[in-house]
């Protein structure tokens, strides 16, 4: 039978699931700005994060230093070089994918899945490495019985500027008009003078340093080794199947629906945790039809996910049969039904 964990608990996750969230949201913003308005699912967007992950460890341990100025730099260095190396493989290689179909692009991205890991590999070896945190980022506060680590709060902030940034440079900014104009017809724009070309290695620029970026950030919390990419690759995707391919605001809210199912799912079903976050990516691509939006659907997405997994914790099967009625109740709304007949 499922007792409520107690209170501090509950915050505890739900602290380490919005950090988790905002890592996501990092990754996952620039992979769905790449769909937006280049059109092409980029499956070595994760190779990305770990090389910038892996030019963050070698400026920090070689060059810069682990202070509070050398780590820093070591992240801004890492996100800017991994921009470059973006520019440069959009320019040299994908352009040449645009016109061809799908398929066709998603295996030459997972070639450069597999180009970029043995370069990781020849450059940095197989062991797993980290990067200690700065002095100053290495300490916590308690806030209603819960620690909260000053490097998870960094992390948070980071996430929701980057959100505030996205949405004032494609709501507020002529540039902003450009890039939806291009997601919605490249042909109409580069006729009218815009030089497309340019517009697209800028854009996969963006998304690749917002890639080395989180791979930059990431160190001082998980160790970097060979296959880090190829993790990361599966819950981005799962990210921006349920955010909606091409939505930044869709990204942010289904890193923090993916973020707070996994932390509160081990707390709920500890067995299932790992498949708890494809259980919500399923439950989401079946509700979207009868939601108003994908925000709907990921609201009801979340309580009915975690209604499945009560079916599977023994004692626990009427709260999870009660969750999912109810929230199957307020996806369909019959009241509906019975407001047109008396009409």
């Amino acid at each position: 039978m499922f007792q409520l964990p107690d209170l501090t608990l509950i915050l505890g996750q739900l602290r380490g699931g919005l950090t988790t969230a905002m890592f996501l949201f990092l990754i996952a913003s620039g992979l769905s700005l790449i769909f937006g308005v280049l059109k092409i699912i980029n499956f070595a967007h994760g190779s990305l994060y770990m090389i910038g992950a892996y030019i963050a460890w070698y400026f920090v341990h070689y060059l810069t230093g682990n202070s509070m100025l050398g780590f820093w730099s070591a992240v801004l260095i890492s996100a800017t070089l991994v921009a470059v190396l973006g520019g440069l493989v959009e320019r040299l290689l994908l352009r040449h994918m645009y016109k061809v179909d799908e398929l066709y692009q998603l295996l030459f991205t997972y070639a450069l899945v597999l180009v970029f890991s043995d370069a990781c590999k020849f450059l940095w070896g197989t062991q797993s490495v980290s990067v200690q945190r700065p002095d100053a980022l290495s300490g916590h506060f308690t806030a209603l019985d819960v620690r909260l680590p000053y490097y998870d709060l960094v992390i948070i902030v980071v996430g929701l500027l980057i959100a505030g940034g996205f949405w004032l440079l494609l709501n507020r900014t002529s540039f902003g008009r450009i890039i939806r104009a291009a997601a919605q017809d490249r042909e109409m724009l580069g006729a009218l003078g815009t030089n497309v070309s340019w517009l697209y290695t800028s854009m996969f620029m963006l998304a690749s340093g917002l890639a080395g970026l989180a791979g930059a950030l990431v160190t001082p919390i998980k160790g970097i080794a060979p296959g880090l990419d190829v993790d990361i690759i599966i819950e981005v995707f799962i990210v921006v199947v349920i955010g909606g391919l091409g939505s930044v605001w869709g990204t942010l809210f289904g890193s923090l629906a993916y973020g707070v199912t996994l932390a509160l799912g081990i707390l709920v079903q500890p067995r299932f945790s790992i498949v708890a976050a494809f259980i919500l990516m399923a439950v989401v691509l079946i509700i979207r039809p009868w939601c108003k939006s994908q925000y709907a659907a990921l609201a009801y997405g979340v309580p009915l996910t975690f209604g499945v997994l009560f079916l599977f914790l023994p004692g626990s099967v009427p709260v999870g049969i009660a969750i999912v009625l109810a929230v199957g109740v307020l996806i369909a709304q019959p009241w509906r039904f019975l407001g047109s007949a008396r009409t």
